[in-house]
């Protein structure tokens, strides 16, 4: 009971004003309760038909996930903690602290929590749809996705960063920004999800050095090789993103074009040749506006270039995507394994428009490889490129 209580009091404590650090764990439950976070178990049970089979939506390094009823009607995501996974605890306790204080139109609501003994579960609202990824890279169900609907996700999940960079209670990075990670209402209207690899930037923080965490195919390259972290490693993420809606294709594993190592680089070898609609998924012949995807590959490249100091901040991308086509910024090549970029000597801002570099050396991302049969890790004090594993995921610092 204690170990629960202790799990409860770590996750309401956003909540408490700092004048209450008397409180004791009963007055937080209290508040919790107030505050309409707290669940209770027998609730959940109810909800869930006692976690049946029928009703798990997907499993992920936490645990598996349950769709549920309330008794008002209301339809939840019931998050549930596995009780042998270490890494998982921390990416449980990592995403509800930071989704406790988190209101965004395109961001996952965390209705609540729940404890009891050694079970520890998250709840939030039901997403209909479920994540981009089973649409996107499903031809049978691609057709779904129009243009208006592609560019609508792209301006909702662009603001939705804006938001978690500039506009919450404190910058937050997701570091795997990636089409299972955007789930789609019932309106097609796209939330940002699974913040269990998530990190806190205080005010006076230009970057952290850090062992990589993410997806890849989706990781800027100063991440991946050298650790930096910063926003602009959710913009390059978004970036690929972008391109992955634009083209149907994976960035991850791409071969649609044998010269080419990654999506990145074909779309961006079209684009140099004035032929960037050449990359558009054939599905959106019939609905895509030629003059706004053309903004959205351009938008795409300046993401995911190579020198994260160019890459647009959030702001300035919600503005691109927001008017009317015109003259944008000519992109550098993207940044990928194998690729090289004008390293600046600046420090990366965590908000900053696109613009130039001062003194600069160049450093190529061409790698090492060291293995591990479960997880991948990437070093800081040198250039190496490891394995990732079976879901391409990294794990967390």
């Amino acid at each position: 009971m204690n170990k629960s209580k202790g799990f409860l009091q770590g996750l309401i404590k956003p909540f408490i004003p700092k004048s209450n650090k008397g409180l004791k764990v009963e007055d937080l439950q209290k508040i919790a309760a107030q505050e309409q976070k707290q669940f209770q178990f027998h609730v959940l049970v109810s909800a869930t038909r006692n976690f049946h089979l029928n009703n798990k939506l997907g499993e992920g390094g936490f645990g598996p996930v349950y769709k549920g009823r309330l008794d008002d009607g209301r339809e939840i995501a019931v998050k549930k903690l596995s009780q042998s996974s270490r890494q998982g605890k921390r990416e449980f306790m990592n995403e509800a602290k930071l989704l406790a204080r988190v209101q965004h139109k395109n961001v996952v609501n965390l209705l609540g929590y729940c404890a009891h003994g050694p079970e520890k579960l998250l709840v939030y609202e039901y997403v209909a749809n479920e994540s981009l990824d089973k649409f996107l890279f499903k031809s049978s169900r691609r057709d779904v996705l129009d243009w208006n609907r592609r560019h609508d996700i792209i301006m909702g999940v662009a603001k939705g960063l804006l938001y978690l960079h500039e506009d919450s209670h404190i910058c937050i990075i997701h570091r795997d920004i990636k089409a299972s990670n955007i789930l789609l209402d019932d309106k097609f209207m796209p939330k940002i999800a699974d913040f269990g690899l998530a990190r806190l930037f205080t005010e006076n923080e230009t970057h952290v050095n850090t062992r990589a965490a993410g997806t890849n195919g989706y990781m800027a390259p100063e991440y991946v090789m050298l650790g930096k972290l910063s926003t602009k490693a959710d913009v390059y993420s978004f970036g690929v993103v972008i391109l992955e809606l634009i083209t149907g294709q994976k960035n991850l594993n791409f071969n649609k074009d044998p010269d080419s190592t990654s999506l990145l680089e074909w779309a961006y070898k079209l684009y140099k040749k004035g032929k960037s609609l050449d990359i558009i998924d054939p599905s959106l012949a019939a609905s895509a506006n030629p003059d706004q995807v053309s903004v959205c590959i351009q938008i795409g490249l300046l993401c995911t270039q190579s020198d994260p100091h160019f890459r647009p901040d959030m702001r300035r991308v919600v503005v691109m995507l927001s008017r009317k086509p015109g003259t944008l910024e000519e992109p550098s090549g993207p940044g990928y394994p194998g690729s090289s970029y004008k390293r600046s000597f600046k420090p990366l801002a965590l908000s900053s428009t696109t613009g130039t570099s001062g003194g600069s050396n160049f450093r190529s991302f061409s790698s090492t490889t060291k293995t591990d049969s479960n997880t991948a890790t990437t070093t800081t004090s040198a250039l190496t490129n490891p394995i990732s594993d079976r879901k391409g995921k990294r794990p967390m610092q």
